[in-house]
């Protein structure tokens, strides 16, 4: 069903227009990192701001964003999918954001206090996702 033929009192389930998504993840917060690494599909969360239409967060030297990201070629870029929702279960409303495209090592001055890591502890390798792709959907009921 489309939103366009679902009858009156059942769930319409629209696409987000690009700068609609972007206003919804603007706040940052919490989304999540997916990516194949040598044993398979990968899904990460990170907390995140948008910084010039990109995606930033932060992460431990180490860990999996920080071999697994890295291409080992100067220029090219691992391609990863972003995803931030915001789901209402009382009301069986939301809308979900996703971002793809290329994941970037920050190797130049970051704004320190850009990212807020929840974890705490040690993370000092910024990673940038530049969009080649951002697309959305919400649910609501009419």
């Amino acid at each position: 069903m489309t939103e366009d033929t679902a009858p009156a009192g059942m769930p319409r389930l629209e696409k987000l227009d690009h700068e609609e998504c972007l206003r919804l993840i603007s706040p940052g917060g919490v989304g999540r990192v997916a990516f194949n690494n040598p044993t398979g599909p990968v899904i990460l969360p990170v907390n995140y701001t948008i910084e010039q239409g990109a995606v930033l967060f932060r992460t431990a030297l180490g860990g999996p964003m920080d071999a697994d990201l890295r291409t080992g070629i100067e220029g090219a870029d691992f391609m990863v999918a972003f995803e931030v929702d915001h789901i209402d279960e009382s009301t069986r409303e939301g809308w979900s954001v996703l971002v793809r495209g290329g994941a970037h090592h920050i190797t130049g001055d970051v704004n320190k206090n850009a990212v807020e890591s929840w974890p705490g502890g040690d993370r000092p390798l910024y990673i940038r996702i530049s969009p080649n792709e951002i697309s959305g959907r919400r649910i609501r009921h009419a």
